[in-house]
């Protein structure tokens, strides 16, 4: 809205502007805070994404909402289950075993097999929206070519390629990949003083869902390993052996 009326946004994170407020809060002191950081050359941007991206973004959000209502539904059923000696391997996809068996099991009763169909329909409704969401961020993914080069790197799927795409528009806000790795929260916290350096764990002051998509293909790949006796860890790569570059 504001850039359509002719005004360049600059967004800066709250917490930038914080050290510069002297003392209590009021609209005064903010403003004299936002300016005053405004001006420090060294100052750090939020990029400013178009009402499109942000949409998508919404699409992001919902999926991850639904995925952890699917995961309590999921654990509820296991429970009650559970209760009657009713149990299967972990996973999802086990889930129409167990509730198959305990719809044959004669000795549950009949009233704890109804509450379960109760949650089990509403398992079956959360997975339709989830593979019509999951379609059109496919189809966001295919058209994006950002988000396609970000899909070959091992690791990297087509969600963690739209999240990145999205959530950091601007590559080139960044001087290297530390710098990044460091927005991301994924450095060590350092607490030096007087030539001393000490290092600590990982910040996490970024994005929680991107460093979590990290994490998650960092396992996976770690997971496809196999082990050589001269190279230590061997990664299997069924990609393409020129995959596409990116280009900023």
């Amino acid at each position: 809205m504001l850039r359509g009326l002719g005004h360049e946004v600059m967004l800066v994170p709250p917490q930038y502007i914080k050290p510069y407020v002297k003392r209590g809060k009021n609209d005064k002191i903010d403003a004299e805070a936002i300016c005053e950081a405004m001006s420090r050359p060294s100052m750090r941007f939020v990029p400013v994404k178009t009402a499109e991206q942000q949409a998508t973004l919404t699409m992001l959000g919902v999926r991850d909402l639904l995925v952890k209502q699917r995961t309590m539904l999921i654990n509820a059923i296991r429970g009650h289950a559970a209760e009657f000696g009713l149990t299967v391997a972990k996973g999802p996809r086990q889930v129409n075993e167990l509730l198959q068996r305990l719809a044959s099991e004669e000795d549950v009763p009949a009233l704890a097999r109804e509450m379960v169909g109760v949650l089990a329909s509403q398992l079956d409704g959360l997975d339709i929206k989830l593979r019509t969401i999951e379609k059109r961020l496919m189809a966001w993914h295919r058209q994006d070519q950002t988000s396609q080069c970000l899909a070959t790197i091992p690791g990297i799927g087509p969600i963690a390629g739209v999240s990145f795409a999205l959530k950091v528009p601007d590559a080139k806000a960044f001087r290297s990949g530390r710098r990044f790795a460091s927005w991301l929260g994924i450095t060590p916290r350092e607490d030096s003083t007087a030539g001393r350096q000490k290092l600590g764990r990982i910040s996490r002051a970024g994005d929680e869902d991107l460093r979590r998509l990290l994490v998650i293909g960092a396992t996976a790949v770690i997971r496809a390993a196999k082990p050589t006796a001269a190279h230590g860890l061997q990664f299997r790569d069924e990609r393409s052996a020129s995959p596409a570059r990116c280009r900023s």
